[in-house]
């Protein structure tokens, strides 16, 4: 019954976007964040849904008269041009054949996000992609939650298989980048109900990240708090509710989700951050001997003989900064970081330009909580493998569309 259901959703919203280009963008979103084939048990669970959705979306934009082009500054420039190195990266990459399958993975991530700005259009639009992406993602933590409350904290909460949230520490971090954007639709919805349901699902997605048992979400949850607090507009009120969620969540977690914990000091002895420390030493050697870097998937024993410090000791970076420095070098990580840099300025670009506006609260709100959702990005991902993870990258879109329509307000305004 799943597998017909999914399919029918997936059929009409495909028709859908016969007639609404953006709408193949929400259908995919839904698609690449819930995973709702993982769902079922028939033949829908191993169906190219995406890619047919890719499809019909680009069938859709060649005969849509909608005006189509990029929202064009520094940051979207050094994110093409960063797509454009990694064909290039991959062309010399060591393990050529591993690298171009990774490639084409991350190139139609890439390009549908690209899409995203081309269709996305206002911000009732980028509103909606945003409930998709909330719900999406909201299902898991929500349902994590509720597993962690009724087994006590004692065992680990997982994402949809096959997916990049599929390990407990991904999942644990794309939820604290979802949050906030979850604030941010608590913030400007009217409904009680809807704003009550939004409310109960962030308590319950903070214990869906305790639950995971993630350390580096533990890192990262301490970071969005405290970041979260600054930017807040009453301080003293979003100081007690932090204190004492803080204290509830603490005091549930039992003796075991502890002893994992106190291990974060305890590095030398763990084998897992010793592993990391070693794929790190070999990414910035790796990335210094080669100007274009390693390729994609090069974490092996020829290139761990050549460049680590244990040979033997194989491990992926698990690091958003060293995997990029690892498959695309030096330069690849600067445009990274580069591309990163531009969105945090497009959003304070925007908090800027909606500073004491009523009218304009909805921009000054979602800027507020983006930025909040770039620090979960930014600590967390210091600690796992989510470069090429759609969600960041939809997030930088997010920050240059904001800027792009308050501009087109500016010039409206002017005529």
């Amino acid at each position: 019954m799943r597998d017909i259901v999914i399919t029918l959703i997936v059929g009409f919203g495909c028709l859908w976007t016969l007639k609404r280009p953006y709408i193949g963008i929400l259908l995919w979103s839904w698609l690449g964040y819930m995973n709702p084939h993982r769902l079922a048990y028939g033949f829908a669970y191993n169906m190219k849904y995406a890619q047919i959705t890719a499809i019909v979306l680009f069938v859709s934009m060649l005969f849509s008269k909608q005006k189509k082009w990029i929202p064009m500054n520094s940051t979207t420039g050094a994110w093409l041009f960063f797509i454009f190195f990694m064909w290039v990266t991959t062309n010399f990459a060591y393990f050529e054949k591993t690298a171009w399958t990774q490639f084409e993975k991350v190139f139609k991530i890439q390009l549908v996000t690209i899409l995203t700005m081309m269709l996305i259009s206002d911000m009732a639009k980028l509103r909606q992609l945003i409930w998709v992406i909330v719900i999406s993602i909201g299902y898991y933590s929500v349902k994590g939650g509720i597993f962690t409350v009724l087994t006590g904290g004692g065992n680990r909460v997982y994402g949809p298989p096959g997916s990049f949230i599929e390990e407990n520490n991904s999942l644990a971090v794309a939820i604290l980048i979802v949050i906030p954007l979850m604030v941010y639709l608590y913030q400007t919805t009217k409904s009680n109900i809807i704003k009550l349901a939004l409310f109960s699902s962030v308590i319950i997605s903070l214990f869906t990240v305790l639950g995971s048992q993630s350390r580096g979400a533990l890192l990262a949850i301490m970071s969005v708090g405290g970041f979260y607090w600054f930017k807040s507009d009453n301080k003293i009120i979003s100081g007690i509710f932090i204190v004492i969620m803080s204290v509830a969540l603490l005091a549930f977690m039992p003796e075991s989700w502890y002893e994992r914990m106190n291990t974060i000091s305890e590095y030398e002895e763990d084998g897992s951050a010793m592993g990391r420390l070693n794929a790190w030493e070999y990414a910035i050697n790796g990335a210094s001997d080669n100007l274009l870097g390693m390729g994609f998937n090069s974490w092996k024993y020829k290139t761990f003989a050549m460049y680590a410090p244990n040979p033997l000791k194989v491990h992926a970076a698990h690091s958003i900064y060293f995997s990029v420095l690892a498959d695309h070098g030096w330069i690849g990580l600067f445009l990274f970081l580069f591309i990163l840099f531009g969105a945090w300025k497009s959003l304070k670009r925007v908090l800027k330009l909606t500073r004491n506006d009523e009218q304009l609260k909805e921009y000054q709100s979602l800027a507020k909580m983006l930025q909040v959702s770039f620090i979960a990005y930014l600590s967390g991902g210091a600690f796992l493998s989510l470069s090429y993870f759609d969600l960041p990258w939809h997030l930088i879109s997010f920050a240059v569309l904001m800027e792009f329509f308050l501009r087109q307000k500016e010039a409206e305004n002017t005529v």
